[in-house]
């Protein structure tokens, strides 16, 4: 008898041990979002190639290098959802694809909404970033200025985009009869125009006015693209079906709407892309 009783009694202290084992043991994340909470940290992707809206502050290193309407935009989402952010720079097709394989869970680099997107992965809901989504321009070479007034004049000519953007898209349906020459980074299209090698750049109309800026043999063409109202406001990018995300970042973007927050940070991104330290950087894949 008294073997049996040692026998239930080792067998209530295993029970005991493993039911003590399994409740210190934290659950698995169950989604994005949780695997964010739990690790403490929110990675973002963006190409910091594009001002005011994400571009390098070359008197700093390391994550203070990178600034911008999108990089406070990200700060404050990561102080929403309590955690530490991350950025890492990439290419933006890089940006796209990294949130497509589920590698980083949300790329914030000036994103406009189109169908594919919608498609391809979960869009929040839009923000503002002063003039920069509102307009979609072709950057053309100020000597040409005359040359290049209407869609016609673009005619077998070689027409600039950045690669999965918006502006390919919208030199491929309202220019059909250019030649859509594909750009990797913003950076090495200016270069191609500015040597000749097409003859306008499309980008989007803020970006275009810090270009200019910085190369003033440039110029914005007086003809402008149509764009479509649904595409006149930018949007995170996350990744595909991931609903508590999506609605934990849909419900900060409205509280920094309601607090009239969007103007202040245009208005800083652009102060600091006109400084002397703001540099667009491309980033090598």
């Amino acid at each position: 008898m008294k073997k049996y009783a040692k026998l239930i009694c080792a067998v209530l202290v295993l029970a005991l041990a493993l039911g003590l084992g399994a409740c210190g043991k934290p659950a698995e994340p169950k989604n994005a979002l949780e695997k964010i909470k739990a690790e403490g940290v929110l990675t973002v992707a963006l190409s910091p190639d594009f001002s005011p809206m994400e571009f390098v502050d070359s008197s700093k290193t390391g994550q203070d290098q990178y600034v911008g309407f999108d990089v406070t935009l990200a700060k404050y989402l990561a102080e929403e959802l309590g955690v530490k952010l991350e950025i890492q720079a990439m290419s933006f097709d890089a940006c796209q694809t990294a949130v497509s394989t589920g590698s980083v869970p949300m790329s914030i680099s000036g994103y406009s909404w189109t169908e594919t997107r919608a498609e391809n992965y979960d869009l929040s809901d839009y923000y503002y970033a002063g003039e920069n989504e509102t307009e979609q321009v072709l950057l053309i070479r100020a000597a040409d200025a005359e040359k290049y007034t209407k869609p016609e004049d673009f005619d077998g000519k070689d027409v600039g985009a950045q690669n999965a953007s918006l502006q390919m898209q919208l030199v491929t349906e309202q220019l059909p009869n250019a030649k859509c020459v594909t750009i990797g980074e913003i950076g090495v299209g200016v270069l191609e125009l500015q040597n000749g090698n097409i003859e306008a750049l499309a980008v989007a109309d803020g970006n275009g006015t810090q270009i200019i800026a910085n190369n003033p043999d440039l110029v914005k063409c007086s003809w402008q693209f149509d764009v479509k109202a649904e595409y006149e406001a930018n949007v995170v990018m996350m990744h595909k079906d991931e609903p508590e995300l999506l609605a934990a970042v849909n419900a900060a973007l409205k509280k920094a709407y309601d607090g009239g927050l969007y103007a202040g940070w245009y208005a800083d991104a652009l102060e600091l892309a006109a400084s002397a330290s703001a540099i667009e950087v491309t980033v090598e894949d």
